[in-house]
């Protein structure tokens, strides 16, 4: 969390909102740990990484969709390592994510 918070900050000053991804569950192999954190602003930038670039535009839709209704959300992202390999990813594995706006 520490490396996306002069992000929030900055963001927060210019009014806008954020949503923030965290790795709450992994299954099988993945790049990022629990507790590895993204966070979103309303206008779609992005501060922090929470599979290594795997699935971080899918997690930037699911966290704009969260800004938009307000409700946190549980979601799951992944692939076997067979399915990974054959798309091209460097890692198979399935990650949790638990996404939440942040309310100042």
């Amino acid at each position: 969390m520490k490396d996306v918070l002069d992000d929030i900050e900055r963001w927060r000053a210019h009014g806008h909102r954020v949503a923030v991804a965290t790795v709450v569950d992994v299954r099988g192999s993945s790049p990022r740990g629990l507790g590895a954190t993204m966070a979103v602003s309303q206008e779609g930038e992005v501060a922090g990484s929470v599979s290594g670039g795997c699935v971080e535009g899918a997690v930037v839709s699911v966290a704009l969709e969260v800004l938009e209704g307000g409700e946190p959300r549980l979601c799951e992202f992944g692939y076997s390592d067979d399915e990974a390999f054959a798309v091209g990813l460097t890692c198979g594995g399935t990650v949790i994510l638990f996404v939440e706006p942040l309310d100042w």
